[in-house]
């Protein structure tokens, strides 16, 4: 995609009050990059998401949080707090204004508060309120307690992370927290959609457990054709050649031998002779087993009528295996899928943070932007636009915001507040 961006964002002109925490801050920072004026609602002091390390030069600051970096990214700060009547009085003035209010407190709270959706649009007709919850507004887990950890269990994600015959395991990187803001941030647009067309607001519904059901790979599908509950598979070789390998430097991802594939178990060995490292397996006794492996549905036939029949083939297929594994070790990932994709073997490096960094592809198309941060006289490495749009920009317009760091700004510049009230609103813990 090489053609021209026009000037702005494709959120130019809508403004949100995030008050989300974990769980929806993402949204915030999805809109904020595409150019819309997210304002960061903290606490006074600072939120405690500023605490989660890892930390700049590893130096425990809640200025230096590289979580609160990432995750904040293009937005303004201020400071308010909720619990005193004159932070309330001040959210409705910034309410009356604001296009989009992003929160995850647990349901009930912004109505215990007196701004609840209702209560915010008798203010603004229009305005769109995004709740992200653990299990929604209602139902019988309306009201329990929920953590990247709950919501990666209770919507079935964490099941299929692991190994077989292993407890499971919590997949990184707070999937459940992810999950929750995408859907917050699609279902924020399709409600501006809406808006366009109609003039209404409304008030969206995130469940965090619902999200995270929505993202299990093929569970459903397993289920509705096969009525098999979809387990853990790990590094699993029940059929050769398939899944995840050690090479010379990491792993790979095999799926060679599945009709539909790419290229079939020949190329694969037609390669390692070329290199000498097939051993025996050029032998015509291995011409029909393999034809029999490759054939998937007749695999499963086999498995699901006749367990013995299907593990002592896949016994019998064990020296491939083990042959296929020396020839992974005396190569590197990269050098594996070069050669692979020349063959139309289907097989990909799996990657790690430092693969990434310098992937020819990511670079060639300026994924990654640096982002400067002129307190610390440095400038950081950010990830770039998980979308791009070929008549907008993306970009990061301005690192996280410092505590507070917009309040002149929005208090006095905008709402017209003078330096003397906001000493006292301060003294009173109101900003």
């Amino acid at each position: 995609m090489n053609l021209p961006a026009e000037k702005g964002g494709f959120l130019e002109g809508i403004r949100a009050l995030d008050l989300a925490g974990p769980m929806g801050m993402y949204a915030g920072k999805l809109m904020a990059d595409m150019g819309a004026d997210v304002i960061k609602v903290e606490q006074p002091g600072g939120d405690p998401m500023r605490n989660i390390g890892p930390f700049y030069h590893d130096d425990p600051d809640p200025e230096k949080s590289l979580y609160w970096f990432a995750m904040n990214t293009s937005k303004r700060g201020i400071t308010l707090g909720l619990e005193t009547a004159d932070g309330r009085d001040i959210f409705r003035r910034l309410a009356k204004s604001a296009d989009v209010v992003i929160e995850s407190f647990p349901p009930g709270y912004m109505e215990e508060l007196g701004l609840g959706y209702l209560a915010l649009r008798d203010l603004n007709p229009g305005i769109i309120v995004t709740s992200i919850t653990g299990f929604g507004q209602n139902g019988p887990y309306r009201d329990w307690k929920s953590s990247d950890l709950i919501g990666v269990g209770m919507g079935g994600l964490m099941y299929f992370a692991g190994f077989p015959g292993e407890p499971p395991n919590r997949p990184g990187a707070s999937q459940g927290y992810y999950q929750a803001s995408l859907h917050g941030a699609v279902g924020t647009m399709l409600a501006l959609y809406h808006r366009d067309l109609t003039g209404e607001g409304q008030w969206i519904d995130i469940s965090m457990q619902e999200a995270v059901s929505m993202s299990m790979e093929t569970a459903m599908q397993t289920w509705d054709l096969r009525k098999q509950v979809k387990g853990r598979t790990g590094d699993s070789h029940a059929l050769p050649s398939l899944f995840l390998f050690p090479c010379k430097n990491g792993y790979t991802y095999w799926m060679v031998g599945i009709t539909g594939h790419g290229a079939q178990r020949d190329v694969l060995v037609e390669w390692m002779a070329s290199e000498g490292m097939a051993e025996d397996l050029t032998d015509e006794k291995w011409v029909p087993l393999m034809e029999k492996m490759s054939d998937l549905p007749g695999l499963v036939t086999l498995a699901a009528t006749d367990q013995v029949a299907f593990m002592t083939m896949a016994a019998e297929f064990a020296h491939f295996d083990e042959v296929f594994r020396k020839f992974l070790m005396a190569k590197t990932k990269e050098e594996l899928y070069a050669e692979g994709q020349k063959r139309r073997l289907m097989v990909v490096p799996v990657n790690d943070t430092s693969d990434l960094i310098k992937d020819p592809q990511l670079i060639f198309r300026k994924f990654f932007v640096d982002v400067h941060h002129s307190e610390l006289g440095a400038s950081i490495t950010y990830p770039g636009a998980p979308y791009r749009l070929s008549g907008f920009e993306w970009s990061i317009r301005r690192r996280a915001p410092r505590i507070g760091e917009h309040n002149i700004e929005v208090y006095e510049g905008e709402l017209g507040l003078s330096r003397g009230q906001l000493a006292v609103l301060k003294q009173e813990g109101a900003i």
